[in-house]
């Protein structure tokens, strides 16, 4: 079931940490992958559990099911409605110079788990895994990280509970005693069942998953959590990465640790349709934290998929097709007023509203986030990032 998991037959949709191909071309298929992975959809009543133990509106990204899957979210809230802590770990393989939208999706809403329920945080750099897949350099890959990591700190994240590390910099100790622990819990046969790896791939890549396994356990990191070694995690995260929590999940037990606990989102669709997640080598497919207004306006008129009508009559006559419609889906993740956003789509699906008025609406509300972004970004200077990935206790974590 991994190994289908992962690699799929050849008429299946491919999904992994380094490919995302749908059947024929099409849409993936989140039923399928809930199915394959065996984890559980994220329905209504643990959104609705979120708002009353928090009480906090859910996360935009929440109640319109950008994050729609979950492994153990409900004992995670057991956990928080207890009284107790727990800690969340995301991360970031830093193989570009900008990010894309896509890639602040899981940075904002772990902000806003953040938050709300107020607990510390952890933030992967994965440098060495770019520097093995990626085929960059060693200095390069740390490079990297650090403007990487401006951007994340951007988001807004809270300095007195947030430690963001590169892997680089930080593997060792505690940290290397758990990922020798993982390794030798894991055959060869089971990473490649997990990865699909071949005797093609150099040895670096089969070593990588328990370096991104262990941020999931507390010991790892005994700067931070010294004397609760065995804290629960919740990590935010694309639904790709889920082989390596699998795995983890598989080991944890048997290191005498606790399952980390997943809540997992679908993927930004690329501008030109929804068949996969964005692709930093075509910089027509995205919209860049370093586009300029003009950049925004001629990317979404050029390159985003309408699916509207090929005439005003037939537009006006049949509406607009929801489904296919990119900037519709743009604006589902980016456009806050539930009110506003079920207008248009109803307006637009109906044929009163045409492609030219929601793209025009979806560059402006694309064009405040990103320029919001970029003065955020412009204050965190190197000695901010320093600050951040500092090996220093933080008195105020579990405040």
């Amino acid at each position: 079931m991994a190994e289908e998991a992962a690699k799929g037959g050849e008429d299946e949709q491919v999904v992994n940490p380094w490919e995302v191909t749908a059947k024929d071309g099409g849409k993936i298929d989140y039923d399928k992958l809930i199915e394959k992975f065996g984890c559980q959809r994220l329905d209504e009543s643990l959104v609705q559990r979120v708002e009353r133990l928090t009480g906090r509106s859910a996360h935009v990204f929440l109640r319109r099911g950008v994050f729609f899957a979950h492994r153990d979210f409900n004992e995670i809230l057991d956990v928080f409605e207890r009284g107790e802590k727990f800690f969340l770990y995301t991360g970031r393989g830093p193989s570009s110079e900008a990010l894309h939208l896509g890639h602040l999706v899981p940075f904002m809403f772990t902000k806003f788990l953040q938050d709300v329920f107020k607990v510390p945080l952890v933030i992967q750099l994965t440098d060495d895994e770019k520097c093995m897949w990626k085929n960059l350099t060693v200095e390069e890959s740390k490079r990297l990280a650090r403007e990487n990591a401006k951007d994340i700190i951007a988001c807004g994240f809270d300095i007195t509970r947030t430690f963001i590390f590169s892997d680089f910099s930080y593997v060792g100790g505690a940290f290397y005693e758990n990922m020798v622990k993982v390794a030798k819990c894991v055959t060869f046969n089971k990473v490649v069942g997990i990865f699909g790896f071949t005797n093609e791939d150099h040895i670096g890549k089969i070593s990588f998953p328990p370096v991104q396994a262990v941020p999931s356990f507390s010991s790892s990191f005994p700067h931070l959590f010294s004397g609760k070694d065995n804290l629960r995690c919740l990590i935010p995260c694309a639904i790709d990465q889920d082989p390596y929590f699998r795995m983890t999940r598989d080991v944890a037990p048997r290191i005498g640790y606790q399952k980390p606990a997943l809540i997992e989102s679908s993927f930004f669709p690329a501008l030109q349709g929804e068949t996969g997640k964005m692709s930093a080598s075509d910089p027509n497919s995205a919209i860049y934290v370093t586009d300029s207004s003009k950049d925004i306006k001629n990317k979404v008129n050029r390159y985003a998929f309408s699916g509207g009508q090929d005439s005003i009559e037939n537009h006006r006559k049949y509406g607009a097709n929801l489904e296919v419609d990119i900037p519709v889906k743009y604006l589902g993740f980016f456009l806050e007023d539930d009110a506003e956003l079920d207008h248009i789509k109803k307006e637009y699906g109906a044929g009163r509203m045409l492609t030219g008025e929601v793209k025009k609406r979806l560059i402006a509300v694309l064009s405040e986030l990103v320029e919001r972004h970029r003065k955020a970004r412009a204050l965190v200077t190197d000695e901010v990032v320093d600050a951040f990935m500092a090996v220093r206790p933080l008195p105020y974590m579990f405040s």
